[in-house]
C-alpha cells in the first residue's frame, strides 16, 4: 500500500492517484478518498463549513466542561450562585463520564439523547433527570454562543418528566392512609416524630422545613407557620418562588408540640441537633429510610408526606386553589394535574392526620423536654 504524502491543504493526503481526507471523530481516525484535490478540498469544506456541529473547537468534553464549570457558571452576572456551581459541577460529572475521550464537537443530538436514556436508566427520578440534563444544555448554547459550536446539539431533545408507575403511564403522587401514617410515625424515634408529624399536616417541603426558625412559629389562639425561607444542603436562602412564601394554620395540638420542644430556646433553628445546628437533609433521610423500612413501607419519602397532606386537604374539601396556595405551588394546573387521581378518596375526614399523630400527649409526655416547657404550654394556652 503506497504510503501517504502531505499537501499543501492540512488534513489531506495524496496517495498513489487519489486525494485522501482524514479526520477524528470520537477518538477514531477516518478517512474518504477522492478522485481529484479539488473534490478532497470541497469534502474537507463540507466537514468543516457545513451545519451540525462540525469541528470549530478541538478541545475535549472534559476540558470545555471543566472549564465552563470553573468558569463561566460562576459568573455572578449569570445569575449562579456558588452553590448552583456545585451543583452544576455534581451534573456535569455524570456528563463528562458519559462522552469520556470524546471531542466536544463530536456531540450530535442521538448522542444526547443517549444520554438522556442513560440517565434514566440508572433509575433516576425524572425530576432528577431534568436536574442533570439542564447544565449539560446550558454548557452547550455557551459553547454556541462562544462561537465553539456552531449549533446546540441539545435543543429539541426532551427528557421524559414522568416515571410510569401505572397502567396508564403517568407518576402517580402516592399518599399514606391514616394507618399506615399511624404505623410510620409510631416507629420513628421519640425525638424525630415531632419533624415528620410537621411534614405530614403542612405539607412542606424538606428543604423549607429545615429552614425553619423557632421565630417561624405563631402561637396563641390561631397557631400560624411562617414559612419563609429553606435550607438546601446547609445553606440557607430565600425561597424559589413568591407562592413558597406563605403562612400555613397549625392543629392546636403540633402547635403545642413545638412549644413543648422549643418554646424555650428564644430563636435559632426550629429543628436544631444537640450542637445548635440545624437538621441536615441527610440525616432526616437516613431516619425516615430505618423507619420505613421497618414497617415495610420502603417506597416512601418526604414528598410522601407531602402527597398525604395534599390528600387530606381535599378530601376536606379545598379547592385546588387552596392546595396549590397551601402547598406553595405557583400553577393551580400542576397541583390539578399532580393530585387529581386523590380527590374521590384519602385519609378521611377534617383532623385525620392529627388523629393519626401521638404529638398531643405522647410526644410531648415522651420528649425529654418536658418540664418547664410544658408548664409553659398549659400557661400559654389559659392566657393566649
Amino acid at each position: 500500500m503506497a504510503a501517504m504524502e502531505r499537501t499543501a491543504t492540512p488534513g489531506i493526503y495524496k496517495r498513489g492517484g487519489s486525494y485522501v481526507v482524514v479526520w477524528r471523530h470520537r477518538g477514531v481516525q477516518h478517512k474518504s478518498f477522492h478522485r481529484t484535490l479539488a473534490e478532497a478540498r470541497e469534502a474537507k469544506g463540507r466537514r468543516t463549513g457545513g451545519g451540525g456541529t462540525a469541528p470549530v473547537t478541538r478541545a475535549t468534553f472534559e476540558d470545555y466542561a471543566t472549564a465552563w464549570v470553573a468558569g463561566y457558571a460562576g459568573r455572578t452576572s449569570r445569575g449562579f450562585t456558588e452553590q448552583a456551581r456545585r451543583d452544576y459541577a455534581r451534573s456535569m460529572a455524570h456528563a463528562v463520564a458519559f462522552f469520556a475521550g470524546w471531542r466536544l464537537a463530536d456531540v450530535t443530538a442521538p448522542d444526547v439523547r443517549r444520554y438522556v436514556a442513560h440517565l434514566e436508566g440508572t433509575g433516576l427520578a425524572p425530576s432528577s433527570v431534568v436536574k442533570n440534563v439542564a447544565p449539560l444544555r446550558a454548557m452547550l448554547a455557551t459553547a454556541v454562543e462562544d462561537g465553539e459550536l456552531r449549533v446546540n446539539p441539545a435543543v429539541g431533545v426532551r427528557v421524559n418528566r414522568r416515571r410510569p408507575d401505572g397502567e396508564d403511564g403517568e407518576q402517580v403522587a402516592k399518599a399514606l392512609t391514616r394507618a399506615q401514617l399511624a404505623e410510620l410515625l409510631d416507629e420513628l424515634p421519640d425525638d424525630w416524630r415531632l419533624f415528620f408529624a410537621l411534614l405530614a399536616e403542612t405539607g412542606l417541603r424538606i428543604s423549607e422545613a429545615l429552614g425553619l426558625d423557632v421565630g417561624d412559629v405563631e402561637q396563641g389562639a390561631t397557631p400560624t407557620l411562617h414559612v419563609r425561607r429553606q435550607c438546601y444542603r446547609g445553606t440557607v436562602r430565600a425561597l424559589k418562588s413568591r407562592a413558597g412564601r406563605r403562612d400555613l394554620p397549625l392543629s392546636p395540638a403540633l402547635a403545642r408540640g413545638l412549644w413543648v420542644a422549643r418554646g424555650a430556646a428564644g430563636d435559632g433553628p426550629l429543628f436544631a441537633t444537640a450542637a445548635g445546628t440545624r437538621y441536615s437533609d441527610r440525616n432526616v433521610r437516613r431516619v425516615l429510610d430505618r423507619a420505613t423500612a421497618r414497617v415495610g413501607l420502603g417506597w416512601v419519602g418526604f414528598h410522601t408526606l407531602r402527597h398525604t397532606c395534599a390528600s387530606v386537604l381535599l378530601d376536606d374539601g379545598r379547592s385546588i386553589r387552596q392546595v396549590a396556595e397551601w402547598l406553595g405551588h405557583t400553577d393551580p394546573a400542576f397541583t390539578l394535574r399532580t393530585y387529581v387521581h386523590l380527590m374521590d378518596g384519602g385519609l378521611g375526614g377534617p383532623n385525620a392526620i392529627m388523629a393519626a399523630l401521638p404529638v398531643g400527649n405522647t410526644w410531648a409526655t415522651q420528649h425529654p423536654r418536658t418540664a418547664a416547657n410544658e408548664r409553659v404550654a398549659v400557661t400559654a394556652e389559659t392566657h393566649g
